[in-house]
């Protein structure tokens, strides 16, 4: 049978709903998507359900469950996750939250919105000199905060509470915070933090520039996602697997550290359209070579969904086809390996929406070695109809399921 290979393709938020200005068609339809497509023709379609009934749509959720994990027993925050990727071990009692650079926007006197909660994809080296200004802002404070990749950092509180209702900034989009910042008034720890950031950012020289260049600001900042450690099984010990995790985010590479991957640096991995897709190839291709499973996930698809910005969707899942499918399937080709393929979105992140929803995801699977088959099963185009067509009235599995399908391994 030859050595078992593992790839996993993760197109983030790449899913969406049927758009009136698409004909009724979804980006996933439109999008030119040869090579997917041509594993489609000989693979197998289907919806998976990767967020559990009562859990919040996340990546951390969904990236989770497809990795062959039950979320509801083990998840207790986006933060944690992060926190594991960039090193940082937590106390007992010490609580990780995700903290993002966002852009808030006046629009009286009493009322701000969330404008951008990417404070307009700031670049890293940018977000780390704010960083830096902003740690001054935790002076006196049981806080701690670390630097991540442009919007995405790690906010550390000591004796922290982990109970509290906040909100992912990418779901309030366009509204008024006053609802959604009252959890921050309660507590006078994240309170004056969040102050004293404000003030410092008014005068910071990195948004002075931003501001000349007539791009958004980082005029705060919003902590969300918070948790104590988690309690995660590697995959080593669950399946007898080794494996690598290819990401921009830190989400996704905590989550491949707790789960005993390899996680490598990949140099201009932006978790945007600008991302060095080459250099995630690479480390693809070596990490087959050395490990069982690689996990790739591409970022882009969610980013330009909660823009909003159509166009840009579309192209990053022709990005996604061309810059990451086909120069593997290049590379596979040639391979004697018994490889497998699990391409498939997190999680849906419709474009009239703006943010996560729950809803089954679309997947295709297939082993490389039926590429050669004498014909293909009649299903050419990778998208959430063909893949609901072709599940039919078969019983939907959870996304830690299809993986106990796809790689043999149970949770």
């Amino acid at each position: 049978m030859g050595t078992k290979k593992y790839l996993i393709i993760v197109g983030d938020g790449m899913g969406d709903y049927p758009l009136e200005e698409l004909g009724g068609r979804t980006p996933l339809e439109v999008a030119k998507t040869p090579a997917i497509d041509r594993l489609a023709s000989w693979g197998k379609m289907g919806l998976v359900v990767t967020i559990p009934e009562g859990m919040p749509p996340g990546s951390d959720v969904a990236n989770m469950s497809l990795l062959g994990c039950d979320p509801r027993g083990v998840l207790t925050g986006r933060g944690p996750l992060e926190a594991a990727a960039m090193g940082i071990r937590l106390a007992e009692g010490e609580v990780a939250f995700r903290c993002n650079l966002v852009t808030l926007e006046k629009r009286s006197e009493d009322e701000q919105i969330m404008a951008d909660y990417s404070a307009g994809h700031i670049p890293t080296r940018e977000a780390h000199e704010i960083i830096k200004d902003l740690q001054k802002a935790t002076e006196g404070l049981p806080l701690r905060l670390y630097p991540g990749v442009s919007y995405r950092h790690v906010l550390i509180w000591e004796n922290g509470e982990d109970r509290l209702d906040t909100t992912p900034p990418h779901d309030i989009i366009g509204k008024v915070i006053t609802p959604y910042r009252a959890v921050y008034e309660k507590h006078g720890v994240l309170r004056s933090f969040i102050e004293r950031a404000e003030m410092l950012l008014k005068d910071n020289p990195v948004n002075e520039k931003r501001l000349l260049e007539g791009k958004a600001p980082a005029n705060s900042v919003w902590p969300w996602g918070q948790g104590k450690a988690p309690r995660i099984r590697t995959i080593q010990d669950r399946c007898g697997l080794s494996g690598r995790m290819i990401s921009a985010v830190d989400l996704l590479k905590g989550i491949g550290t707790l789960m005993g991957f390899d996680v490598p640096l990949i140099p201009g991995a932006t978790g945007y359209l600008d991302t060095n897709y080459e250099g995630k190839v690479s480390a693809a291709i070596e990490g087959l070579e050395q490990f069982d499973l690689v996990y790739i996930h591409i970022e882009a698809p969610d980013e330009t969904s909660h823009e909003g910005d159509l166009r840009k969707k579309i192209m990053a899942i022709e990005q996604l086809d061309a810059r990451v499918v086909l120069p593997l399937l290049g590379y596979l080709e040639n391979k004697e390996w018994d490889t497998n393929i699990l391409i498939v979105t997190d999680h849906l992140t419709p474009i009239r929406v703006r943010t996560h929803v729950a809803d089954p995801v679309p997947y295709l699977k297939v082993n490389l070695r039926n590429l050669f088959g004498e014909r293909p099963m009649g299903f050419g185009k990778f998208c959430e109809g063909n893949a609901k067509l072709q599940q039919g009235n078969t019983s939907i599995p959870y996304g830690w399921e299809l993986f106990e399908i796809f790689t043999g391994c149970g949770s």
